[in-house]
């Protein structure tokens, strides 16, 4: 019995770093969506703002206009869906629209109004460690002791958010893999998992087809490989997750981490 969930990546976006465009119109989206159900995701994460570095930010009106369709057309097929966004107007409108998770890969940070949609709709929050937009994160990738400063920095939004009216037993961690982190910062995190878990709260992994794995096996300064071809070194993750025990993995393509947790649930099931 697998426990880990599987959070499926729908991009309704023309830039996203992994597929950008492949499905930036709402029917394509919701036809993405729904096969990646069918592969077994336990949730979809239905995003319309890339988070790739360099990004640009949509309107608040673009935003809303690439998902309400797609989360409306998706949650009334049946789906658990949750919405990726930083905009508390927009995460307020996707609840309306059938969401019932928000992902919010600012934790809270970049919309002061975030904290008080996410309390009075009493869904499930996200909060990712972050340290600015697209634009200007990676200049920011330094850190004394990333796992110490990655959890004491989710453990002061905790405290913000429950200040501010959010229900602890809302809340979800994501440590931010590739956000504001250089490739060993990313590798760290990874093996100390369980420091994360220890803060008492569910952890999400986002570590699909980010860049780090991309340049595992490659000469350095060598180009890494492509985001759809890094989807054996995303399972592999979704192993070391599974094993350390944590609430979910979000990936762009769901059959190989549903196998990567099988092979986890067959391994603890011997032990």
């Amino acid at each position: 019995m697998m426990s880990t969930l599987v959070m499926g990546v729908v991009n309704v976006t023309p830039d996203s770093f992994s597929d950008g465009g492949l499905w930036f119109s709402p029917g394509a989206a919701v036809a993405h969506g729904l096969d990646l159900l069918e592969q077994g995701a336990d949730i979809l994460d239905v995003g319309g703002e890339s988070t790739r570095p360099g990004a640009q930010r949509p309107s608040e009106e673009e935003e809303l206009r690439r998902i309400i369709p797609v989360i409306r057309e998706l949650s009334g097929c049946g789906a658990r869906v949750s919405v990726d966004t930083m905009r508390g107007s927009v995460a307020a409108q996707a609840v309306e629209a059938g969401a019932s998770i928000v992902n919010d890969v600012s934790g809270g940070l970049a919309d002061p109004d975030m904290a008080r949609v996410v309390a009075t709709a009493r869904v499930p929050f996200v909060v990712m460690h972050w340290r600015g937009h697209s634009d200007t994160m990676q200049d920011r990738a330094s850190y004394d002791d990333v796992v110490a400063d990655v959890c004491r920095a989710l453990s002061e939004r905790v405290a913000d958010l429950c200040g501010r009216g959010v229900g602890s037993d809302q809340l979800i961690l994501d440590p931010g893999f590739g956000f504001a982190k250089l490739a060993e910062h990313n590798w760290s995190l990874l093996a100390h998992l369980g420091a994360m878990k220890s803060l008492g709260f569910p952890v999400l992994v986002g570590t699909s087809r980010k860049t780090f794995l991309g340049a595992l096996g490659v000469p350095e300064g060598g180009v890494p490989r492509l985001p759809a071809q890094r989807d054996v070194t995303t399972a592999a993750t979704t192993v070391i997750a599974g094993l350390a025990g944590v609430w979910g993995v979000r990936v762009h393509d769901v059959a190989s981490s549903i196998d990567a947790l099988r092979v986890v649930a067959a391994v603890e099931a011997a032990r």
